[in-house]
């Protein structure tokens, strides 16, 4: 059995990697090309681009980079054409996926899809492209089935493949000692992930740092992204005595966190998981705002308070993320009420989300559908 999957980010690197491992216990014979990053091909993918190359966010930065997005797309389709597999897996990155997704139909080739594009968020037009040229869907936010279902396709819940990661790793770093092996002292650490991108990175990295003269008692701890370079981050901590930067140790740092201020994303149902209260932060380019303020209809920018459809933990967006409102914000969730209710409304979205085991169960679900082909 021949696999091409395509993967633009970093967690779609992470998914992958696992569903592909999932993949080879069931067909060990199987062969994987495509795109994605370090960790797919650790389990034996052969990368033929990496998601490094691929990362344009937000309306304007893609609208400078059009020559470059339309060159791998003609680069993709002429991969798949060579390769000839016998099916295409492709995970989240719906910009790029869901265009692929129709060439590859066209081709009579099965096509599965891992993570659904945020359709319930914009863009709901999608949902008849999807239902046209993806042959089976595989979700991972509980409530996309019945969105799914109201929009007449039948659609995968297979849990959230974030619990099987977490929980692996836990089981794997019970005893370590992060602060030992960082240098940090014994004050409390307060967690600061700006994003993995040069630009969120240079936005929101300051604004968090404002916060540390008020906070003398806690430590602050940068989550610093692989892909980026260590000055990036130098040039702006600019030698702050209580502030240290580990790299590639998102996980170990929120193990061993005390309360976050934490970038939209997937970071944020991360953060949750490792039940930590946090503050979410989100600040764009502001044409790429306004045009995403038209068009996203949603309640919710992090996915802890949208799978939950309550305001479960704070979101300062564009104007609202300031000096004042982070400091506020980072008081009422290091102790007290809040932060006790932050805590408890965890263990409800740990339920929701449902038991480990996504990977494993997308992984047999492709494999069902092989093999009645």
């Amino acid at each position: 059995m021949k696999y091409y999957i395509i993967s633009g980010e970093a967690s779609g690197d992470m998914h992958g990697a696992n569903l592909i491992s999932e993949l080879n216990k069931m067909q060990p014979e199987a062969q994987i090309r495509g795109w994605g990053g370090d960790k797919m091909a650790a389990e034996g993918v052969e990368i033929t681009k990496h998601y490094k190359e691929l990362a344009f966010m937000g309306f304007a930065e893609v609208l400078l980079n059009l020559k470059t997005i339309l060159g791998n797309f003609k680069t993709c389709k002429k991969e798949i054409v060579e390769y000839k597999p016998d099916a295409v897996i492709l995970i989240d990155y719906p910009g790029f996926n869901l265009r692929m997704a129709e060439y590859i139909h066209s081709l009579d080739i099965p096509v599965f899809y891992y993570i659904s594009p945020t359709v319930w968020a914009w863009k709901k037009n999608r949902v008849e492209k999807i239902k046209k040229f993806v042959d089976k869907l595989f979700v991972i936010l509980p409530f996309e089935k019945p969105f799914y279902k109201e929009c007449g396709y039948e659609v995968e819940f297979v849990g959230n493949p974030l619990l099987d990661e977490i929980n692996k790793f836990k089981k794997e770093h019970i005893s370590s000692d992060f602060n030992k092996k960082h240098n940090l002292s014994n004050k409390p650490i307060i967690a600061l992930l700006p994003g993995s991108r040069t630009q969120e990175i240079k936005t929101k990295l300051p604004l968090m740092l404002s916060v540390v003269v008020h906070y003398p008692n806690y430590q602050f701890v940068i989550g610093g992204a692989p892909s980026q370079d260590e000055n990036l981050y130098q040039e702006i901590i600019k030698g702050m005595e209580s502030v240290s930067l580990v790299f590639g140790e998102t996980y170990p740092l929120l193990m061993n966190s005390h309360a976050g201020l934490i970038t939209s994303g997937t970071a944020t149902l991360e953060t949750a998981l490792f039940k930590v209260p946090q503050v979410v932060c989100y600040r764009a380019n502001p044409i790429s705002y306004r045009i995403a303020k038209m068009l996203v209809k949603i309640k919710f920018i992090s996915l802890v308070n949208l799978i939950m459809d309550k305001e479960v933990v704070k979101e300062l967006i564009q104007y609202d993320l300031s000096k004042n409102q982070l400091k506020e914000e980072l008081g009422r969730i290091i102790e007290g009420n809040k932060r006790d209710q932050i805590l408890v409304d965890y263990d409800a979205l740990i339920e929701k989300l449902g038991g480990v085991g996504a990977s494993k169960n997308t992984a047999q679900h492709i494999v069902n559908f092989m093999s009645t082909k």
